[in-house]
This record gives structure tokens, sequence and C-alpha cells, in this order.
């Protein structure tokens, strides 16, 4: 892997520090905020090129996505590839592969990419259509082996860049691939797939889109196995400490709210309630708004160091 990737958004900057050439699944629910959280990334990211994959989105939401979310700034360096969900089958499959083509041009003429895909379970859904039409026997949940033997040849094609005969490196491509879980099955046949192949994950919840914090990363549910080589000692550590706040008020929230909880039955609740407020806030943050990495973090260790003089 190469050296990390400022994406530009705190919560995956600090939670799920990410390297160069590495490659991480978003998993979501459909209405949770995915497309917006998409569009921070290409727009704030700091790389040379972007490319963009709509495989089976509705044609209005591509519009709209192109126009108004992604908007002039992200298309400077974007290319978009779109198939519509009324596409054939075989015409969304293949913009996945032709996604991945166009990053890999890029990455041969020394461009740092991001490639942004949406979503990885709809290429599988339009493989299981090609497969179910070819005479494949459906196996889980209908999917067709293929299915299973297509998944890694794709998102295999991101990542590190190959040595060249001359001895050098080429440069890497970073990919983000969404995965649909609708009803909050993290467990479905595709997802569960897709996990084992990435190198992390990221899980956007939709009970915290629906209190009004934006991004709805659940960072206590999101890894990135390349983050302890990408991070200093006291940005571990600065993890480490945020990660225990927020698992602690996790655990007493419902006492919390009922009212149930009595403040000095427990020093690390109370630690962890006093800090909530401003966690939330970091973690909050606004389309356009673009935090640089180190930015992030000096501003977590703030907080934190806040929060210790308090108590």
């Amino acid at each position: 892997m190469g050296e990390r990737l400022d994406l530009g958004v705190r919560a995956m900057d600090v939670f799920t520090t990410t390297c160069r050439g590495q490659r991480l699944g978003i998993f979501a629910g459909s209405g949770v905020g995915k497309s917006v959280l998409l569009s921070m990334l290409a727009k704030q990211a700091t790389c040379d090129a972007v490319v963009v994959g709509l495989i089976g989105e509705r044609g209005r939401e591509v519009r709209e996505f192109v126009e108004e979310t992604l908007g002039e700034e992200g298309l400077r360096r974007a290319v978009v590839v779109v198939a519509t969900s009324d596409e054939p089958a075989l015409k969304r499959r293949q913009s996945a592969y032709m996604t991945m083509a166009i990053a890999e041009y890029l990455r041969d003429q020394d461009l740092e990419v991001l490639c942004l895909m949406d979503s990885v379970t709809r290429f599988a859904m339009a493989q299981r259509e090609i497969g179910l039409a070819a005479g494949e026997p459906p196996t889980t949940k209908g999917y067709t082996p293929t299915v299973f033997t297509e998944l890694p040849k794709l998102l295999e094609r991101a990542g590190p860049g190959p040595v060249r005969p001359d001895g050098t490196t080429a440069a890497p491509i970073t990919a983000l691939f969404t995965v649909l879980v609708d009803g909050g099955d993290h467990d479905e046949p595709i997802a569960d797939a897709v996990r084992g192949i990435l190198d992390g994950h990221i899980v956007m919840d939709r009970k915290i889109a629906e209190r009004g914090r934006f991004p709805a990363i659940d960072v206590l549910k999101s890894v990135s196995r390349t983050m302890p080589a990408c991070q200093t000692p006291p940005e571990r550590e600065l993890n480490k400490r945020a990660r225990q706040a927020l698992s602690a008020y996790a655990n007493m929230e419902e006492l919390i709210k009922i009212g149930a909880y009595r403040t000095g039955a427990d020093p690390i609740v109370d630690r962890a309630i006093a800090l909530n407020p401003a966690l939330e806030d970091f973690l909050s943050q606004d389309k356009d708004d673009a935090t640089r990495l180190t930015d992030s973090f000096t501003r977590l260790e703030h907080i934190l160091n806040q929060g210790m003089i308090r108590e």
C-alpha cells in the first residue's frame, strides 16, 4: 500500500484512515446519504482523477447526482460512467468493467486515481440475470455461481499499481464500492462476499441519518484493515480514546435517555457523556465542508483534551 490518502471527510480520515491503493466498501441502505458522501469524496479527496460508476441507478437520481450533487467542481477532474436501472443486464455489468478500465487507463498515465462505484450490489444483480438466462442454477438468494466468481475479478482490479518492466511502480487506484444492505442485513450473500474481498468497510446507519447527523457513518462498526500502517502512534492513541468514549456512550445510551443512569456511577461513562456532544459535532460534516486529515486529528485532540480538563 502507498501513503495515506486525505479523503476530506473527518469520520473516515480519523476512524478509517485509508492508504493509497486501498479498496473499501460503503455498506448502506437506501436513503441514508451515500450519494452525498460519494460526491464529498469526489470533490475533496487529494487525488489526480476521479472515476465514478453509477450502475443500475434511477435515471432521475443520475442526473441529480451529476448536475447538482457532484456539480461543476466535482466534474472538473471526474469521469462518470452510467448504466441506469432500465438498461439491459449486460450493459449494466459491462459498465462496471468499463469504470475499472477507465481507472486503469488513467493510472497508466501516472495519475493517482480514486474510483467510486455505486453499486456493486446492482452489478451482482445484473450478473445474476445473465446467469439465470444462460441456465445457471440459482444458489443463495437466487444468485448464480458466476456472481461470486465475477465479484473478485471486478474488485481486484483496483489496488496498488503493478510493477512495470523497467522496475518502476505504476500509480495506485484507490476504490470505494457501495453495497446495498436494505433491511440492515449485513450478512446477506453479496455483502458477505464483498467484505471478504475488500480491505475494509464503512457502515452507514439509518438511525444516525434519522437523527440528522450526516454523513451517517457508524464509526464503531467501520474498519480499515490498513489503518495501523498509515497512522502515527499519537494518532492511534487519539483514535483509541475517541472509540472508547463513543462505545461507552453507545452501551449506556438507553439508560441515559430514560434517566436511569446516575452521574458518578462510572467515571468512564461520565466522561463519555461529557464528550458526546463535541464528538457528534466532529462526526457531522456539511457536504461543502472540506477538512484536511491533519486538521481533523488536531481538532479531535482538542476535543479529548478539553474533556480531560472538564473532568
